[in-house]
């Protein structure tokens, strides 16, 4: 029997739920971060004259008066301009928010979804078929990996549009809705094994028959490939060789086994594929060093979310010579997609901490600069500007070279400066007098022209210890900053800040300017400008985009603009079209404004500025990761990993049947009755 998505149940879309993220999801995806203190304890300034409630006239009019114009209901969003953006850019008829439980992925009215791959697909000619009651580690490292997260689709046949390659992060999984449950003790080391086996990331050949059609993977590609827990990276940069990364086994200290918690990411240039390890802390148990609790390494066994050390003891750091293990991961990794046979790095010169991803800019002198988030609650923005310049052209020579631009140069982290006077701040998130939220700011260097810059610091414990280095040069906190990305149109920098509810709670730090709501749970966009527009300068200033919510509630702040907009909550990865448009897709809107996650677009010029268009929303418990926009020539295609779908289910109670929708359990032909991480395809009908 098939179910079909439009038969399963929906909720009324008033039905608005005001809890947390799913348990199940913060426990499995970043360690409960958010139920410890926040590791950072410093006593920096609290990002400030960022955020707060900022919606011009409506601010000014009051509440009673914002619920009377609020016009970003899910009926009139979808019935607003429809969705015509100027210039090129895809036309589509924005979707009303979708209720929480709905198991389906919906799209816009002439527009239909293609799952491109799913967890478990067999990659190699000799892969395993997908079993989900009899997967193995050796099964799982020929398949493409669990819950996908950065995605981008790289052309690989001259421009003709047939062929290309995808790459994909893998940042976690769930061993309850994964494996049929076991208590013994074999099976459960080879499930723990599995569920290693997983993380990493997947290259893969697609093809298609032409523009707009709908991509498939290609089983035996020779650029296939699983890059995982146990596949050797080299590492580059000053902090390679150096004391604290050298283990019993690796003494010399420059070759790292794995990756894990890979999150989002960007693509270079030169082709290659960069991707962020960030919650690699909770793969560990390590010794309590303050170094390790500033990174929030659990230092019990009773605390240590994974236990991988049990079948792998290097996970155990608290073992004489594995003490620096922990420091060999929370990277900024570099793969080659081109070349199936290539070392992927780890680079040092980019520092170490929770890596949401790196994005790249060109500057005018041809130096690349790399934008990074530290996604965690009062952490900080960096950028990294390289000591070489990019060489131009497609030639062997130029793509070798480019590939060693990330191996050297400065490391900066942000320092936020706001215009309006403290007195006007008054905790509300009421509106300033000036009814704007924008100021300058400066980028403070870690690492310049080779030295510290940091008191008492040398250059390796610099990019080991980076959030320590931050903490002393006084860096500006921030709200889990997750994406940050340069505008390929403009040059302007957007960094997603997805929330932070220990604002205010407690002993934490009270709402401020910066943050004028206690307990920021839906987060906010923020715009920053480089002086001169040249990606190399050390000044900036910034203004807020967005102060994410539902627009018939107070607080929320929309660019200026007044139509209609789609309720949007936690922001975390953004994309670009061709035109300079936003993306942003979410990670938490279920449990703030009651909605699955989805995909927006968002205006960022003229008179609709700020103006909120949602073009998908994902099966319940989802996430949207790595939007991709194709538009250009005709395309007509956007691209989403549909990460952790059916989140809180277990085997024998599904969550989601996503993307198969086959009876529970069921498994016939590739498809399964259960839940499938997959990358889908969103393409005209």
């Amino acid at each position: 029997m098939t179910i079909a998505p439009e038969n399963r149940p929906l909720l009324a879309l008033a039905t608005h739920a005001r809890g947390k993220r799913s348990a199940v999801t913060c426990r499995l995806k970043c360690g409960d971060a958010c139920a410890h203190e926040a590791p950072n304890t410093s006593g920096n300034e609290y990002f400030r004259d960022v955020a707060g409630r900022a919606f011009s006239r409506r601010g000014a009019l009051g509440a009673a008066g914002a619920l009377a114009l609020a016009v970003g209901t899910a009926d009139a969003a979808a019935a607003s301009s429809g969705g015509r953006h100027p210039g090129r850019g895809l036309r589509f008829t924005p979707i009303a928010p979708v209720a929480k439980d709905v198991d389906a992925l919906t799209v816009p009215k002439g527009w239909r979804w293609t799952p491109v791959i799913r967890w478990g697909d067999p990659l190699f000619r000799g892969s395993r078929e997908f079993d989900p009651e009899n997967q193995t580690e050796r099964s799982q490292l020929g398949q493409f990996g669990y819950n996908c997260d950065y995605l981008d689709i790289i052309g690989i046949d001259g421009g003709r549009g047939r062929r290309a390659l995808g790459v994909v992060n893998h940042e976690y999984t769930n061993e309850a809705i994964m494996f049929p449950p076991t208590e013994d003790p074999e099976q459960v080391a080879e499930n723990k094994r599995t569920a290693m086996a997983a993380h990493g990331l997947t290259v893969v050949e697609l093809r298609r028959s032409g523009e707009g059609r709908p991509w498939e993977y290609v089983r035996g590609s020779h650029y296939n490939r699983r890059i995982h827990v146990q596949t050797r990276f080299a590492v580059t940069g000053p902090a390679a060789g150096h004391r604290l990364l050298r283990t019993k086994d690796d003494p010399v200290g420059r070759t790292v086994l794995g990756t894990q918690n890979n999150c989002s990411g960007g693509t270079t240039p030169w082709g290659t594929v960069l991707s962020g390890e960030e919650n690699v802390n909770q793969y560990f148990v390590a010794n309590d060093t303050p170094e390790n609790k500033r990174y929030g390494f659990p230092t019990t066994v009773s605390d240590s979310g994974r236990n991988w050390w049990t079948v792998d003891p290097r996970f155990d750091a608290r073992r004489p010579g594995y003490e620096n293990e922990v420091n060999r991961f929370g990277w900024v990794v570099e793969v080659d997609p081109m070349e199936p046979d290539s070392t992927p790095v780890k680079h040092t010169a980019l520092g170490r901490l929770k890596h949401e991803g790196a994005n790249i800019r060109v500057a005018r002198d041809g130096r690349v600069v790399a934008y990074m988030g530290d996604d965690e609650r009062f952490e900080y923005l960096y950028k990294f500007v390289s000591e070489k310049r990019m060489a131009r052209g497609k030639g062997r020579a130029a793509r070798a070279h480019n590939k060693t631009l990330l191996t050297s140069g400065d490391l900066y982290v942000a320092r936020f400066v706001g215009d309006s006077p403290a007195a006007e701040i008054d905790g509300t998130g009421a509106l300033p007098s000036d009814e704007r939220f924008d100021g300058r700011g400066e980028w403070v260097p870690l690492v310049r022209d080779g030295r510290s810059r940091v008191p008492g610091m040398d250059v390796a414990e610099v990019l080991v210890h980076t959030r320590l280095a931050a903490d002393k040069v006084g860096a500006t906190k921030m709200d889990r900053p997750e994406d940050v990305q340069p505008n390929p149109v403009t040059g302007r920098v957007y960094a997603a800040l997805t929330n932070n509810t220990n604002r205010g709670v407690g002993t934490n730090a009270p709402a401020d300017e910066a943050n004028p709501r206690v307990t920021n749970r839906e987060g906010h966009v923020l715009e920053l400008t480089e002086a001169g527009n040249d990606a190399t300068a050390t000044r900036f200033s910034w203004n807020l985009l967005l102060v994410c919510g539902d627009p018939a509630s107070a607080g929320t702040y929309f660019g200026g603009y007044e139509g209609p907009v789609s309720p949007i909550s936690c922001p975390d990865n953004v994309a670009f079209d061709s035109t300079g448009a936003l993306w942003i897709s979410t990670d938490g809107q279920p449990g703030t404004i009651g909605y699955c996650d989805a995909l927006h677009r968002v205006t960022l010029e003229g008179r609709d500025r700020g103006k909120v268009e949602q073009f998908l929303a994902v099966p319940r418990e989802a996430e949207t990761c790595g939007p991709v926009v194709h538009d250009r020539d005709g395309d007509g295609s956007v691209f989403v990993s549909v990460q952790h779908p059916g989140e809180d289910g277990s085997w024998a109670d599904q969550h989601s049947y996503f993307p198969d929708y086959v009876a529970p359990g069921s498994l016939a032909g590739g498809r399964w009755g259960g839940p499938r991480p997959s990358v889908v395809q969103v393409h005209r009908a």
